[in-house]
């Protein structure tokens, strides 16, 4: 136990040992908490006792810290948390506990919360990007990268940055957030959150008390939250004038004082999508007061995330894009608008409505690779559409097929964006990433790009981890 011990006097149950549990239950434990936990995985437990953790579930207990993706309500909860109900005590997030230890120690460091249904790793990330090219003593983590109770504490100018998921949301007691960004809400882990209404409450919770909230405004979802918000709103759109806030108009990155940055300029950030998410991190910075110069260099200097349309490599001026992270249409529909005529590899495990609503850009698909489980059926819808497209079963099938599409098409980018999940032929969208970047890798005259970072755009004072 540390000297340092916030906790001391209390009993705090973990449950779910993952990569943010464990290192939950050791900080815990650290800061003078006495710690018992818990995980269904034997494998799990094993390593926890290794490390003299307690294992157990115990009656009685002063706070409940489950895994973010463990349900704390409903039938599937599970028998710790409605103990927890039982008895009185919170159910909290990491995030919770890192911001009471830190104002514990006396520091005033701000926290700055992001969150969205898309696009929230990508701003994150780019946040951390300008904030460590401006010099700043900043940690970046939650759902992306390290989780929260692996970073450290900071001091009275420090800066964290963190992704919330609604699942941490939600649960977030007596914590507050300095400064937050909602970007965008879709439907979205319904079945966690009953309904749009309780899962945009689930995701507002971050705004609460914020100095500065951010809001993105090109959906009416938040738009809508937004209007509800008590405090000064400071608007962001990837197209549309928003006096008092962030916006690009056109390609240039703009406010009310005129223009930020040319984003032109950022090879990593294409799209309206992307546009938005410099909006935001943009308003995010200003109101840290970082220099318009240094926030326009850094956006043009961003590596971007591995997954989310990376640039892999080229093959003869054929650019190979791996957005493996796209595991749904809407995911999809972002990067197909990014070009005019592109070799599209997709398929995987479909997901409810399969790739229907990415019929208006289906023009932009000059030939279409089909892979995984949804081949036959996205066979069918791009038939009907008069999309060129063969049935090709595996990435491995599909990467040299693309090349030859691309060279035969005309066509300057092959586009990995499966609109599917990845369970049918891979562990994860990640293996699907990696694998791709592999059979580019091997493709004759392949000039590779390499990862930027740490393969995930955050500080190099925070180690990274994959994302949950």
């Amino acid at each position: 136990m540390s000297a340092f011990a916030p906790f001391l006097g209390q009993t705090i149950a973990v449950l779910g040992l993952g990569r943010a549990g464990l290192p939950a239950a050791r900080r815990l434990r650290e800061w003078g908490a006495t710690v018992t936990v818990w995980d269904d995985s034997e494998k799990a437990r094993d390593a926890a006792a290794a490390e003299g953790l307690a294992l157990g579930q115990p009656d009685r207990f002063d706070a409940l810290l489950i895994s973010p993706g463990i349900p704390h309500r409903g039938p599937r909860a599970p028998a710790l948390a409605r103990r927890a109900t039982e008895i009185g005590a919170p159910i909290l997030p990491d995030v919770e506990f890192l911001h009471r230890a830190v104002r514990a120690s006396g520091s005033r460091a701000r926290f700055v919360g992001i969150t969205g249904t898309n696009g929230k790793s990508t701003t994150t990330a780019l946040l951390d990007h300008i904030l460590v090219t401006a010099g700043r003593s900043v940690t970046t983590g939650g759902n992306l990268g390290p989780a929260a109770l692996a970073m450290p504490l900071l001091g009275d100018d420090g800066l964290y940055v963190l992704e919330m998921s609604s699942y941490s949301a939600e649960r977030l007691d007596t914590a507050r957030f300095d400064l937050a960004a909602l970007l965008n809400l879709s439907p979205d882990h319904l079945d966690r959150h009953g309904d749009m209404a309780g899962y945009a409450a689930a995701k507002a919770r971050i705004m609460r008390d914020a100095a500065t909230a951010v809001f993105g405004m090109d959906d009416a979802e938040t738009r809508a939250v937004a209007a509800a918000h008590p405090g000064r709103v400071a608007p962001i759109s990837g197209h549309t004038p928003q006096p008092g806030g962030v916006w690009a108009d056109g390609p240039i990155l703009r406010d009310d004082t005129g223009p930020i940055a040319d984003l032109r300029d950022a090879p990593t950030l294409p799209g309206p999508h992307n546009a938005q998410n410099a909006a935001a991190a943009a308003a995010l910075a200003l109101a840290l007061d970082v220099p318009r110069d240094i926030i326009a260099a850094a956006l043009a200097t961003y590596p971007g995330l591995p997954h989310r349309q990376e640039r892999v490599g080229e093959v003869d001026g054929i650019l190979f894009l791996n957005d493996s992270k796209a595991t749904n249409a809407d995911s999809t529909a972002y990067a197909l608008a990014c070009y005019d005529r592109v070799i599209w590899i997709a398929g995987g495990v479909p997901k409810a409505g399969g790739i229907e609503p990415l019929t208006h850009l289906f023009p932009r698909v000059a030939h279409a690779l089909l892979i995984g489980e949804a081949a036959a059926d996205f066979a069918l819808t791009l038939a009907a559409n008069g999309v060129p497209h063969d049935v090709v079963e595996t990435l491995d099938a599909a990467v040299p097929a693309a090349l030859a599409a691309a060279r035969a098409a005309d066509s300057r980018a092959v586009l990995l964006s499966p609109a599917c999940a990845s369970w049918d032929q891979f562990t994860g969208f990640e293996a699907r990433g990696d694998a791709f970047r592999r059979l580019v890798a091997a493709l004759p005259g392949a000039a590779l790009q390499p990862r930027g970072g740490a393969a995930a755009g955050l500080s190099p004072s925070t180690p990274t981890a994959e994302a949950a």
